[in-house]
């Protein structure tokens, strides 16, 4: 990777935990994380008992028994027997509440044997929240196109399928109406706070803010939340509103408006039931990943569709935000003019010495007329952080350069709540203004145009499905193996493709300009120096697999070092190991090498007598006396140039070497001579030539002569100049029986009262491909509860149709801030 700057994108960094909080009255029971907790307090993560007081969670600390459940999840773990008591007292608010988390979804389930569940989700926080249902009584078994079958404590309830109100990223949410076996008509809806509230109805006010209060305390423990609510639907209403939706789906033109127009009003007048809190967990090794790639001087930006509260809290989690910044710009604006005037602000406090002019260029001062210098002026800390519909206008065209230049003067980059098309545009913006590579790691479909659109791409196999994966160049599982791909393999890969075309332009330089020379002396009639054999045979036998060893094997330093130091990584943003100098010195080198190679035989055979006492008086002696030394040179040289030595590299130098003679010898035989004349004309030149003491004599000091001078000049530079890299070279060769030392990374947690942000999949929802059926083979629901009950086969294959369906990636309107639970994005610009 050769750029100045290197630029990353990822996404895709956590693994999740869920369970869900839940509002049931004004001050009904909430819960997060891994507890639910009791109506008298509610906190993230903690439990509380009956007099308000905080109870520690211990080994010791007894589980609540869901013995009563016989299809929960044994694994699954809780400590706050309140909710459960207001499940088993049948609430009405709390059993409402986990039968949306059991309806309102697109969950596949499979189950293997009796009991035995597994749910196949779009997200794995929409597993997660079916999960958490399941084990407190409300068990989502089976699905068909028109039923969803459900087990309410003990009593199988099967539901009339309706209608699936999709997720898009412009709804940022989802909602399913369904019809109960008593006949009553309910739309369920899941989605983002904002989105929710602005559809409830006004007597679900003080719930409301009851609610909100708590989504505001899960922030300080970086939890995503959606808000839940439902609807009573009226049976004649219904109906004509049914028949509205079956005419609109079936429009050729503007169907996709005509639908949300239709999702948007049945959606109205909702009520609150409460809201659920997902835990993203980073996976692990993540912030010394971070931190080590900052150390290579990788610039690293975050695109992540969290909203602004749950981007912060990662970068915090990161180590990317720290309290110790100089100043952390949030960019917020909702017009044009308010983002230009907060660009200019933000830029002008960095900047200081520079004119901003109203256009919104800036005029920087004589001292830093060049932007590489002037990027590098700025010693304090800053960190810039900006939303959606911000960042929509700030891609304009006229704010475009602004937003750059600002974005590279910062030490760390957050784009929170941007579509899968504004990450593209980031990208593209970078590798259209600035001579850098950029990488873009994600792990979910709306990654994927990020992932094509950077010059590399790396998927992260995981959760969230392939579709990453499939559409990068790259994948891993873990986000630190980004690491050892950039540090270690990559600066590998730039390293010896950098020695391998400097030595094959040096080898060639010196192979062909021999010709040149030569010319001087036949009248540059076109004669040759070589024979045709050999001039045939150089590149393709004697000095191929010499060189491509190299390419393949050699490293300066070992992969503990690279790691280690990871400032070594920066001769590649910088150019230093191959660039026009670079090509100089290799072309320079080899002009030198066959202008050697030339004269001193050519001095010499004059002065050269055989033992018979006869003179070197034929071209054919000549020719193989240069060749020989050519192919001796670049033997030796591509030796000296070799850093790490392998099997592979001493068979293929050293077999070259052999394979050359071998050949010469052979081509030059009586037995191949007889055979075709015309074809090998050299007969026993290389038996006479290279049995003469003062032609190996000549070998010898052309060898020496030749590889002298770039070793001297190479000494001199390591031990009078050294680079980073000689000097690790230095101490690994000195510190070979000592292991590595890890280093220790310290990993900073924090914690803030910011609100939590709302990641969601900007997927399209799989709710069509649902009631299409195409996903699913129909079989007859029978009493599943019962122990004579036939389990429901469902096609195991879902998946893979799911796959075939075209990735869709739209793009959302800046202003839209809710939707669909997916991991949050934790995007590496580097």
């Amino acid at each position: 990777m050769s750029a100045q700057t290197s630029e990353c994108f990822c996404r895709g960094t956590r693994s999740r935990l869920a369970l869900c909080s839940l509002d049931s009255s004004p001050s009904g029971p909430t819960s997060s994380s891994s507890t639910l907790l009791c109506p008298s307090r509610c906190m993230s993560g903690d439990v509380y008992d009956e007099f308000d007081q905080k109870v520690e969670i211990t080994e010791k600390t007894a589980c609540v028994d869901f013995s009563f459940n016989p299809l929960c999840d044994r694994r699954f773990k809780f400590y706050d027997s309140s909710l459960v008591e207001a499940i088993k007292m049948e609430d009405p608010a709390v059993q409402e509440f986990f039968r949306l988390l059991a309806l309102c979804h697109t969950v596949m389930p499979e189950e293997k044997s009796e009991g035995n569940l597994v749910y196949q989700a779009q997200s794995p926080d929409e597993g997660a929240l079916v999960t958490a249902a399941r084990n407190f009584g409300f068990v989502f078994r089976a699905r068909t196109p028109e039923t969803v079958t459900l087990c309410e404590m003990g009593r199988t309830v099967t539901y009339q399928l309706l209608a699936i109100l999709d997720f898009n990223n412009v709804r940022k949410r989802m909602s399913v109406i369904v019809r109960s076996p008593e006949g009553q008509i309910k739309l369920y809806s899941k989605g983002a706070d904002t989105i929710i509230f602005e559809r409830l109805d006004p007597s679900c006010e003080n719930l409301m803010y009851t609610t909100s209060e708590h989504l505001s305390e899960f922030a300080g423990e970086g939890l995503r939340t959606l808000a839940l609510s439902y609807k009573d639907l009226d049976e004649d209403y219904f109906k004509v509103w049914m028949k509205r939706l079956l005419f609109a789906s079936t429009v050729i033109e503007n169907r996709e408006d005509q639908l949300a127009v239709l999702y948007d009003e049945i959606e109205l007048g909702m009520k609150l039931l409460g809201a659920t809190a997902i835990e993203d967990k980073l996976q692990e090794g993540v912030p010394e990943t971070i931190a080590c790639l900052n150390l290579a001087d990788i610039k690293i930006w975050v695109l992540t569709g969290d909203k602004l509260e749950t981007a912060m809290n990662i970068g915090y989690s990161c180590n990317m935000l720290r309290d110790d910044m100089n100043e952390v710009f949030v960019i917020s604006g909702h017009t044009l003019q308010d983002v230009q005037q907060q660009l200019r602000s933000a830029k002008e406090h960095i900047l200081g010495l520079s004119c901003v002019s109203s256009a919104g260029h800036v005029e920087k001062t004589d001292a830093f007329a060049d932007d590489s210098v002037f990027e590098e002026a700025i010693i304090a800390e800053y960190a810039l952080v900006i939303n959606g519909h911000s960042l929509a206008h700030a891609l304009e065209p006229q704010l475009e350069h602004i937003l750059l230049d600002l974005a590279c003067l910062c030490k760390t980059v957050i784009c929170c709540r941007v579509t899968p098309m504004q990450k593209a545009q980031v990208v593209e913006l970078v590798k259209r203004h600035k001579r850098a590579v950029t990488l873009a790691i994600g792990d979910g479909a709306n990654d994927v145009s990020m992932i094509k659109t950077a010059h590399i791409g790396v998927g992260i196999s995981g959760q969230e499905g392939m579709q990453a994966v499939l559409a990068s160049d790259y994948s891993f599982a873990q986000f630190r193996y980004l690491q050892r791909l950039l540090l270690v393999h990559g600066r590998w890969s730039y390293f010896r493709m950098c020695n391998f075309l400097g030595y094959f332009f040096y080898k060639n330089f010196a192979f062909t300009l021999v010709h040149f020379w030569y010319g001087f002396f036949c009248g540059f009639s076109a004669q040759t120096v070589y024979d045709q054999w050999f001039i045939t045979l150089f590149n393709i036998v004697y000095t191929s697999l010499p060189v491509l060893a190299m390419g393949l094997f050699d490293q300066d330093v070992n992969d503990q070092n690279s790691l280690r130091y990871p400032s070594l990584y920066k001769p590649g943003q910088q150019n230093l190991l191959f660039n026009k100098r670079q090509f100089f010195l290799c072309t320079l080198q080899g002009v030198a090498t066959s202008f050697l190679l030339f004269f001193i035989p050519y001095g010499a055979f004059p002065l050269m007598v055989k033992e018979d006492g006869s003179s070197f008086s034929d071209q054919q002696a000549f020719a193989v006396t240069i060749a020989t030394s050519l192919v001796i040179v670049v033997s030796v040289q591509i030796g000296l140039d070799t850093h790490y030595w392998t099997a592979v590299n001493h068979l293929f130098i050293w077999g070259s070497l052999m394979v050359y003679f071998a050949i010469l010898f052979a081509m030059q035989s009586d037995g191949l001579f007889g055979i075709f004349p015309s074809s090998f004309p050299f007969i026993g030149t290389a038996r006479n030539c290279l049995s003469e003491k003062s032609v190996w004599l000549v070998v010898l000091l052309t060898t020496v002569v030749c590889v002298m001078p770039g070793l001297v000049v190479k000494f001199l530079r390591v031990d009078l100049f050294p680079t980073l890299t000689d000097k690790v070279r230095r101490l690994q060769q000195s510190r070979k029986k000592q292991g590595p030392q890890e280093q220790n990374l310290r990993r900073v947690r924090r914690t803030s009262s910011r609100r939590s942000a709302y990641a969601f999949s900007h997927q399209q929802g799989f709710g069509e491909l649902i009631t299409s059926g195409k996903n699913m083979r129909r079989s007859t629901v029978s009493s599943l509860c019962s122990p004579e009950r036939t389990a429901q086969s469902h096609s195991s294959c879902w998946i893979e149709s799911m796959l075939k369906r075209k990735n869709e990636v739209s793009c959302a309107s800046p202003e839209s801030e809710g939707g669909a639970p997916e991991s949050s994005n934790s995007a590496i610009q580097t």
